[in-house]
């Protein structure tokens, strides 16, 4: 598994920087083929909103007022009003980019591995992924990797329900990063040390999927070493 850079340049105005990105995309590509790796785990970029003033004010409110004060409600709104009114776009060139990745990608075996994003100006939002999905599910390189921690930072905000998205996944599912999440929005915390229930959404998540654990470098050793023990006590099998 290697990690594509983060396509931004995707969502600019101008060609040459959307075909550097993609270029640069192509190049991790071919380190994929030469390292061995099986997957491909890519970003698609963002739309034009600026996360500190969509996302990153909606979980001020939450954390202040909450999910259903009137302010709340009224920013969320208004969120995903803006989010969806430019998006088509965006996710149009994330639809273009990819064909042309996944071109290259059947000639090598490698498989591209499209993940849940941490933010909702992030492509593709949940609605776009599950139109991602069914415009390649006739092409076996394409499929989704699910992030425990960015999907629960969603849930969080009230964009989607955890176990219900994994669940409508699952026909894609080809792995995913494991880390949690302390509340509101705090992630890559070491799993067990945050608010993420982990039992309901394992039963939707195949042995036969790699499950890698992606922590915060600040993390302490000892405390990865437990949990690593008890998910294997409680998850055996998974990872």
């Amino acid at each position: 598994m290697i990690d594509a850079p983060d396509a931004y340049e995707f969502t600019s105005h101008r060609a040459h920087d959307r075909q550097r990105a993609l270029d640069l995309t192509l190049r991790t590509l071919e380190a994929a083929v030469e390292f061995g790796a099986r997957y491909l785990v890519l970003h698609m970029g963002s739309v034009p909103m600026n996360p500190r003033k969509w996302s990153g004010v909606l979980t001020g409110k939450l954390a202040t007022v909450g999910s259903h004060h009137p302010d709340y409600v009224k920013a969320k709104l208004a969120f995903v009003r803006k989010r969806e009114q430019i998006g088509p776009r965006y996710y149009q060139r994330a639809i273009e980019a990819l064909t042309t990745i996944a071109e290259q990608a059947a000639k090598s075996g490698v498989m591209l591995a499209v993940e849940s994003r941490s933010h909702y100006e992030d492509v593709p939002s949940e609605r776009e992924m599950a139109a991602l999905q069914q415009h390649f599910a006739d092409n076996p390189q394409v499929g989704y990797w699910h992030d425990f921690g960015h999907v629960q930072l969603k849930h969080n905000l009230g964009l989607l329900d955890h176990a219900q998205w994994l669940a409508s996944m699952a026909p894609h599912l080809i792995g995913g990063h494991l880390h949690d999440v302390e509340w509101p929005a705090r992630d890559h915390r070491v799993p067990f040390g945050g608010m993420i229930d982990y039992a309901p959404l394992m039963r939707l998540f195949p042995p036969s999927c790699p499950l890698v654990w992606e922590l915060s470098s600040t993390r302490d050793a000892g405390e990865i070493r437990r949990a690593l023990a008890r998910w294997q006590d409680e998850f055996p099998g998974h990872g």
